[in-house]
């Protein structure tokens, strides 16, 4: 159902519920086990999430929807998933480490929405995205409405969800949904080039700038002090202050002695 493995400093989560990654219960539990185990470990500083399935991920799981309308409470059984969903995604968004979401096949409903939980996507430009709960009466109700606006702002948002529109990697692009499109045959090469290059930068300096990007949607002038304050801390470190000075020794013009 997840895999999980290590290349280098890169932790690899991969969905695999055949056929279409379906998120129920047990999806749920087997992310958080991984992301669990991670967390006993220091040694990895980017998050690969992707899928060996032809979907990426489908949304929520056919049975399951059957078993929200046959409950005594619909809303109450809804309820309970989508607390449960929100949970993990939110500890998506909060992990220190950089997340990445390599998209090479359809990202629809709770699957995009998982997308959307991590810092970077990169879509297969033929891909479908979308968030079509709409269209069953339902909202995007795992974070859809609230990162998709943060992310791209009210308008596309607006289409996107309102008119439960499906489209293509390379639009999603155009419009700001992910950050890369690629020709699906090159999408997890592209997808490993990018995830190994960030894994090779400071690892303290890439969780600082995380917390100051998130603290960026908040109203108040938090990520102003972030930057600040988690900048002048990662002056005082080795890492950084040895990366500075071969800096300035490579880029130093020679003194000129005065005569």
């Amino acid at each position: 159902m997840i895999e999980l493995s290590r290349r280098g400093r890169v932790a690899v989560l991969t969905l695999n519920r055949p056929p279409v990654n379906a998120i129920n219960d047990a999806m749920i539990d087997a992310i958080h086990s991984a992301l669990h185990e991670l967390a006993g470990h220091t040694d990895w500083s980017v998050l690969h999430v992707r899928s060996t399935q032809k979907i990426f991920a489908a949304g929520a799981d056919l049975d399951l929807v059957q078993s929200w309308t046959d409950a005594p409470t619909p809303s109450l059984a809804f309820s309970a998933y989508i607390d449960r969903l929100q949970a993990l995604y939110q500890r998506l968004v909060r992990l220190p480490q950089v997340t990445f979401c390599e998209i090479g096949g359809a990202a629809m409903g709770g699957g995009f929405e998982l997308a959307l939980s991590c810092d970077l996507r990169m879509a297969a430009a033929d891909v479908k995205i979308g968030l079509p709960e709409v269209g069953l009466g339902l909202i995007p109700a795992a974070g859809g409405t609230q990162r998709l606006t943060r992310l791209c702002g009210r308008g596309v948002a607006s289409r996107i969800i309102l008119g439960g529109e499906a489209i293509d990697g390379r639009t999603a692009e155009t419009l700001g949904m992910v950050e890369w499109s690629v020709p699906r045959p090159e999408i997890e090469e592209r997808a490993r080039t990018v995830t190994d290059h960030i894994a090779t930068l400071p690892a303290a300096a890439l969780q600082a700038v995380k917390q100051c990007i998130l603290a960026a949607t908040d109203d108040s002038d938090r990520g102003y002090h972030l930057e600040r304050d988690l900048g002048g801390a990662l002056l005082n470190g080795a890492e950084t202050q040895e990366l500075i000075s071969a800096f300035l020794a490579k880029n130093s013009k020679p003194r000129q002695e005065k005569h």
